[in-house]
This record gives structure tokens, C-alpha cells and sequence, in this order.
């Protein structure tokens, strides 16, 4: 405790989007917080988006017209502006503290998803781009998350086997084409996923192609059900 306040004096706690003053590490200055956009019901009861108003069970126009590979997705945030800047900071300024922080808030909108799952696994990075980061966010994310339930995190189940351009800017149709066949089950590993239920994690749900290529792999080495649990998701 002595030594936390030292620190504190020493390193004064900052917020975690825009580094004013706060009283605490790992939070939100109040105007920060009031920025953040949780999503909560009423939702697609398939993909998660959220809905202003809508039925129990209902289901988006994209869902009822193509069901998509995974059972059920959920997420913590809408992305926007605000958003972005908190997950940039993961993903690509090694602030990897603030996996921690985020955890909570998966397990939070994931409840649901965590009681019916097996397992956790996070959509991998290619080799290159993991030697180039140093760590997968996705991966961080998914053991941040474990501390808060009973489940294992399996990070050696999915390989992605070819790099793939990064996804933004792409259309959908060039999203799908650049991840298709790009994932695949590690064959050594798959004994601890086959008639199991499997939540996918990862940080951003965009239009879903990268967390449906990743779903047919996972369904394909026979896991028995998939669900997908994002710490943000583009809302159209």
C-alpha cells in the first residue's frame, strides 16, 4: 500500500484515453467514461448488433438472410472515435497493461457466452506480424478475460497460415477474400477442442469475415459450437 502510494506520487495514475489526472490507475477521467458506448439489449440475438427497439430473440436482416458460422457474438463497445483509441493503444503502442483493464468489460458483456463455453481461444496473428508487434492483442485480451471466469485459454489452437493484408479499408467482399483459408487448426492441439464449445475472442468486430474464417477452422477440427466475444464492433 506504502509503496502503491509512492508511486503515485512519483508517477502520477492518468487517464486511460486522454492522460489527465485520475485517482487511480487503470481508469477513465469522468468525462472520458461518459464517452464510452457499452452495448447492451436489445440485441441481434445472432450477432450481437444492438437494436433501439426490438423483441426478445430477434434476429438483424443480415442474419435472417445468411446465418453466420458462429452460434452467438457479443461485444463490450461500440467502436467509434473514442473506442479506437482505447484498443490503438493495445494493439499498437505496447501499452499492454491495459488488457486487464478491458477484461472486466468482456466478461461483463459476455456472461452469457462464458457460461455455455468450454474454452477460450483468441484469433491468432501470422509470425511475421507477431515478431513485428511482439504480442497478439487478441491473446491478451483472452487471458485478461480467463482471470474472470473458469475457463482455460487454448492460445495454440489456431494458426494462421498465410499473412493477410490488413483489413481496413477493405469492402466486405475484399475483407472475405483476403482471410479465406487463412486459418487453421494446430492438428497436435485439436483433441482439446473436438465436442467442445468454444468462445473466439478478439478485439474488433468489423463485418465478421476474420471471426468466421477463424469459426469454419475451429468447426472444421471439431469443436462442436462457436461463439465470438469482441471488446468492440463497428455498428452500422
Amino acid at each position: 500500500m506504502l509503496l502503491n502510494r509512492l508511486l503515485n506520487l512519483v508517477f502520477p495514475p492518468q487517464c486511460l484515453h486522454c492522460d489527465a489526472l485520475v485517482p487511480q490507475n487503470g481508469t477513465l477521467c469522468l468525462p472520458c467514461w461518459q464517452q464510452v458506448q457499452f452495448i447492451s439489449d436489445p440485441l441481434c440475438e445472432c450477432c450481437g448488433l444492438p437494436f433501439e427497439f426490438a423483441e426478445a430473440g430477434s434476429m438483424c436482416a443480415d442474419c435472417l438472410h445468411t446465418r453466420p458460422p458462429f452460434a452467438h457474438a457479443r461485444t463490450a463497445l461500440r467502436y467509434d472515435d473514442h473506442s479506437s483509441a482505447l484498443i490503438t493503444r493495445l494493439k499498437y503502442a505496447d501499452q499492454t497493461q491495459l488488457a486487464a483493464v478491458y477484461g472486466p468489460w468482456l466478461a461483463k458483456a459476455g456472461k452469457e457466452l462464458i457460461a455455455r463455453s468450454d474454452a477460450i481461444v483468441p484469433v491468432p496473428l501470422h509470425y511475421f506480424r507477431f515478431v513485428k508487434r511482439r504480442y497478439n492483442q487478441s491473446a491478451l485480451l483472452a487471458q485478461s478475460l480467463a482471470k474472470h471466469t473458469a475457463l482455460p485459454v487454448l492460445p495454440d489452437i489456431l494458426t494462421r497460415t498465410r499473412p493477410t493484408k490488413p483489413q481496413t479499408g477493405l469492402t466486405r467482399k475484399q475483407r472475405e477474400d483476403n482471410v479465406k483459408g487463412a486459418f487453421s487448426a494446430n492438428p497436435k492441439h485439436t483433441h482439446h477442442i473436438k465436442g467442445k464449445n468454444i468462445l473466439l475472442v478478439d478485439d474488433v468486430f468489423t463485418t465478421g469475415s476474420t471471426l468466421q474464417a477463424c469459426t469454419k477452422a475451429l468447426l472444421k477440427a471439431g469443436a462442436m459450437q462457436v461463439n465470438v466475444l469482441t471488446l468492440a464492433r463497428t455498428v452500422r
